[in-house]
């Protein structure tokens, strides 16, 4: 039986493609209606859809479901990143943006970039400018320099400016690939 990341991966996989899916386990349910890939789940309802008519695929997922930290991750290894605000319906939507070479990215709470930042800088000192990890601001990817927290503010630090962010603010970062970063439910504790 596929697990729920395994599930939402190859819901978001088929719905790339274009294909219609057809998916279950004990918790959610991935079907095609009407042109539309969604997931259901059990208790929620419709928690993520994708128009397949769409010439640009773009996702729609719920912001309330218990489900949305995995289908952003899900979303995140296919190189889909959450664009705008909520829509009238309580949805966030994530469109597909290019990666630079040999990064992986991340789409959290702010917090969990300054843990993993904390966790991989206290190990290394660098000079130069750190390529560790970028940030997505200004609809490109900066180099993040230095993290601050004051006043329930978290600073990020890149090479043109400074982002202040509530710790629970979602951003966009990357991580290079080749470094092992805590997964989320690490950062967590």
């Amino acid at each position: 039986m596929l697990s729920n990341l395994d599930l939402l991966r190859e819901f978001v996989d088929q719905s790339i493609q274009k294909k219609e899916v057809l998916l279950a386990n004990a918790s959610l349910q991935a079907q095609t209606a009407y042109k539309s890939n969604q997931v259901i789940a059990k208790a929620e309802g419709v928690i993520a859809t994708a128009q397949l008519t769409q010439k640009t695929l773009e996702f729609s997922i719920k912001s309330t479901s218990s489900y949305w930290e995995l289908m952003n991750e899900a979303l995140a290894d296919y190189s889909y990143i959450l664009t705008g605000q909520m829509d009238e319906r309580y949805c966030y939507q994530y469109q597909y943006c290019p990666l630079p070479k040999g990064y992986r990215m991340h789409c959290t709470k702010s917090v969990y970039l300054w843990r993993a930042w904390w966790r991989f800088r206290k190990n290394k000192l660098q000079l130069g400018i750190p390529m560790d990890l970028l940030i997505r601001t200004r609809s490109s990817w900066y180099p993040i320099r230095d993290l601050i927290i004051s006043d329930g503010l978290l600073y990020i630090k890149t090479l043109g400016s400074e982002i202040a962010v509530h710790s629970n603010d979602l951003i966009i970062w990357l991580s290079k690939a080749e470094l092992k970063f805590p997964s989320l439910s690490e950062l967590e504790s």
